[in-house]
C-alpha cells in the first residue's frame, strides 16, 4: 500500500482543472449515447421500428404487439440480469448510492466496465418499461469515467474523489440540461470536502457537460410550462400555508418512497433465490400493470422515465384528483418493483413523477375546496411538489430547488417551493434519518454524514490549540532524576529537551514515565536519549490548516510553537507543545462548535 500511495501524483490546479474538462465532454457524449441508447431499445421492444429517434415527453404510442406488451418489461429483466449477474454487480440498482460507496468507502475506484454495463443493464430497463430514471445510470457512467481518468493519472486520492463529483455532477448536467443544480448535486451528495480546489474541477465538469447536452438537445428546458402559475401578488400567507401542507404530505410520501424500495427489495430477495426468476417476476407484474392503464386510461403512464405525465400536469393537461392520486400509487409500486426485483435506473426521475402527480392531486383539491383562493393550481403545485419529493427523497434540497427552478425556468414559484422542500425534509428527516441513497449503504454498514460539516478548527492559529504545560530541561539530565524531582508536583505534558542554548527534541511525559519504569536497577537514560525529533517548528499566528500540511508532508508526529518572527529552535523560544492528540481535540471542539483555548501550564507559566 505504502507503495502505491509513493506512486500517487498531486496535480496543479490547471491540470486537474483540464482533466476535468475531459471528464466533462466525455460524460455529455455518453449521455447522448445512453439516451439514444434508449430511444433504440424502447423504439424496437415497444413499437417494432428500429430508429434512436425518442421524446421521453411525449406519451409512447400504443403498441402493436396488443397483450403482448406484457412480456417486453419481461425480456428486459433476462438481458438485465445476465448482464449484472456476469460482468458487474454493483451496476444493479439506482447507481449514485455507488458513486457515493466509492467516494467515502473506495477511495474513488471505480471499475472501467462499470461504464459499459451499466449503460446497457439501464438502457435496457428503461427502454423496455422499467419504471426508473436515466439520472442515476449517467451519474455512474459519469463517475465511471473519471475514476479511470484518476487512475491513469495515478492521481492522489482527494484529486480523484474531485473528479469522480465531476463526473456525477456532468452526469445530472447533461441529463436535466441544469448545470447550477447540477454543482450543487455534486456538493450536497459527493464531495467530501468544498474548497476551490475541488469547486472549480466540477464547475468546469458540468459546464461542459451542459455544453454538449445543448448541441443535441437544445437550449430548452426540460419542461415546457404555459404561463399558468401564481405571481408573486398571489403569494398570500393563506397560499403559502397551503405549500406548507403540500411540504407536509409530501414528507410523508417520501418516507414512504425510501421504505418502499427497500421492502420491496427484502421481500423479492426473501422469496426468490434465482435472481432471473426475481426480476422476471416483478417485471411481470410491471408489463399487466402499464397494460391494464393502456387498455383503460390510454397511455402507459408509469413505463420508463414518466416524463411524458409530469409534462401533462404542468401544462394543465391532466387536473383528474382521482387520475393522480392514482397515478402517483401506481408509479410507486412499479418503481419499488422494477428496483426491488433487480433493475437498473435512477430514482430522481421517479421522484419528480410522484412529487407532480401528488402536488397536483393536492393542489386540485385545494382548488375544488377554496375555488376563491388565488394561486392554488395543479401545476403550481406539481412544480412545487416536485422540488420538495427530490429534496425530501436524496436529502439534496438546495439541489432539488435550483434544479426545479432551471428545469421550469419560473422563478415565481421559487418562494413556496423553498417553503414545501424546507417542511418536506424536516418531515423525512424525523421519520427516516437515512435518505433514498445512504438508506441503501447503511444496510451493508456504510455510514455517510449527513452534514457538511465546515472544518473550523483547520482556521484556528497554533496559540488557541497548543499545549502550554511544558518544562525546558537539559538533554543530560536522567531521567530517574526528572521523575524524583516532579514527585511532588503536577507533571507537565511535553518535555523540551536542550544541549546549551538550542532545543534538540521533546520527550512526552507518558514515555519517559514507561520506559524508566521499564529500566533494570542501576540503569540510567537521559532526556536526550529518550527526545525524539519528529516535529517541526510553528509561530503562534500560524493556521492549523497550514501546519497540518506541514506535518503531513515531513511526517512529524508534534508542532513545537515559538514565539519571535523567526523560526529559530532556541531554548527561550518555545511557548507551546502540538501533538496529533491536541488536533484530535481541536477537530472534536470544532464538529460542536465550542472554542477551545490553549491548555494553561501547571504554575500558570512554561517552566523552565
Amino acid at each position: 500500500m505504502a507503495e502505491e500511495e509513493e506512486e500517487k501524483r498531486e496535480l496543479n490546479l490547471a491540470y486537474l482543472s483540464f482533466l476535468a474538462f475531459l471528464v466533462g465532454i466525455g460524460t455529455g457524449y455518453g449521455a447522448v449515447a445512453f439516451r439514444a441508447l434508449i430511444g433504440f431499445i424502447h423504439n424496437t421492444f415497444f413499437l417494432g421500428e428500429f430508429h434512436f429517434r425518442y421524446d421521453a415527453n411525449v406519451f409512447t404510442a400504443i403498441s402493436p404487439w396488443g397483450w403482448l406488451i406484457i412480456f417486453v418489461p419481461v425480456i428486459g429483466a433476462v438481458v438485465v440480469t445476465w448482464l449484472v449477474k456476469n460482468f458487474a454487480p454493483e451496476a444493479r440498482g439506482h447507481g449514485v448510492p455507488e458513486v457515493m460507496d466509492a467516494v467515502y468507502y473506495g477511495e474513488g475506484a471505480i471499475r472501467p466496465v462499470v461504464v459499459v454495463i451499466k449503460s446497457l443493464a439501464s438502457a435496457f430497463t428503461i427502454g423496455t418499461g422499467g419504471s426508473v430514471g436515466r439520472e442515476g445510470p449517467i451519474v455512474q457512467i459519469g463517475s465511471a469515467l473519471a475514476s479511470t481518468i484518476g487512475g491513469v493519472f495515478r492521481l492522489s486520492t482527494w484529486q480523484r474523489l474531485t473528479l469522480v463529483a465531476a463526473g456525477a455532477g456532468g452526469g445530472i448536467a447533461a441529463t436535466f440540461n441544469t448545470p447550477l443544480g447540477a454543482v450543487l448535486f455534486a456538493i450536497e451528495l459527493m464531495m467530501p470536502e468544498v474548497s476551490v480546489r475541488t469547486f472549480m474541477p466540477v464547475a468546469i465538469a458540468t459546464g461542459m457537460a451542459t455544453f454538449v447536452g445543448h448541441q443535441y438537445f437544445g437550449l430548452q428546458p426540460a419542461f415546457d410550462l404555459p404561463n399558468t402559475l401564481p405571481g408573486p401578488s398571489s403569494l398570500s400567507l393563506d397560499v403559502l400555508l397551503a405549500y406548507a401542507l403540500l411540504g407536509l404530505v409530501v414528507g410523508l410520501a417520501a418516507t414512504l418512497y425510501i421504505r418502499s424500495i427497500y421492502w420491496t427489495e427484502d421481500f423479492f430477495e426473501g422469496r426468490f433465490r434465482n435472481p432471473y426468476l426475481r426480476h422476471m417476476t416483478g417485471m411481470l407484474i410491471l408489463g399487466v400493470m402499464i397494460y391494464l392503464m393502456a387498455a383503460f386510461l390510454g397511455h402507459y403512464y408509469v413505463e420508463g422515465v414518466g416524463y411524458a405525465a409530469i409534462q401533462a400536469i404542468l401544462r394543465n393537461g391532466m387536473t383528474a384528483v382521482w387520475l393522480l392520486g392514482f397515478l402517483f400509487v401506481a408509479k410507486l409500486i412499479a418503481t419499488s418493483l422494477t428496483l426491488g426485483s433487480g433493475g437498473s435506473g435512477g430514482i430522481f426521475s421517479p421522484a419528480l413523477f410522484l412529487g407532480a402527480t401528488l402536488g397536483g392531486a393536492i393542489g386540485g383539491a385545494l382548488h375544488m375546496a377554496f375555488p376563491g383562493l388565488p394561486g392554488i393550481t395543479v401545476p403550481a403545485f406539481a412544480m412545487v411538489g416536485m422540488a420538495a419529493m427530490v429534496g425530501s427523497a436524496t436529502g439534496a434540497a438546495m439541489t432539488a430547488t435550483i434544479m426545479i427552478f432551471e428545469m421550469t425556468r419560473d422563478y415565481d414559484i421559487v418562494m413556496p417551493m423553498i417553503v414545501a422542500v424546507a417542511i418536506a425534509l424536516g418531515i423525512r428527516r424525523l421519520l427516516s434519518p437515512e435518505n433514498i441513497y445512504t438508506s441503501k449503504l447503511s444496510r451493508r454498514g456504510h455510514f455517510i454524514p449527513k452534514t457538511l460539516h465546515a472544518h473550523m478548527f483547520v482556521v484556528r492559529t497554533a496559540a488557541q490549540v497548543m499545549d502550554r504545560n511544558f518544562v525546558v530541561l537539559p538533554a543530560g539530565m536522567s531521567s530517574r532524576n526528572f521523575i524524583e524531582q516532579r514527585a511532588l508536583e503536577e507533571l507537565p505534558g511535553q518535555i523540551i529537551v536542550t544541549e546549551g542554548d538550542r532545543i534538540t527534541g521533546l520527550a512526552a511525559v507518558n514515555d519517559v514515565l514507561r520506559m524508566t519504569y521499564r529500566l533494570e536497577a542501576g540503569s540510567e537514560l537521559t532526556l536526550g536519549q529518550l527526545a525524539h525529533t519528529d516535529y517541526i517548528l510553528a509561530r503562534e499566528t500560524d493556521v492549523m490548516f497550514d501546519v497540518i500540511s506541514r506535518m503531513s508532508r515531513r511526517g512529524a508526529r508534534a508542532v513545537l510553537v515559538v514565539s519571535g518572527p523567526r523560526l529559530v529552535p532556541r531554548a527561550d523560544s518555545p511557548v507551546g507543545v502540538i501533538t496529533k492528540e491536541h488536533i484530535a481535540d481541536s477537530v472534536s471542539d470544532s464538529l460542536t462548535f465550542r472554542t477551545r483555548p490553549g491548555r494553561p501550564a501547571a504554575q500558570g507559566r512554561p517552566q523552565r
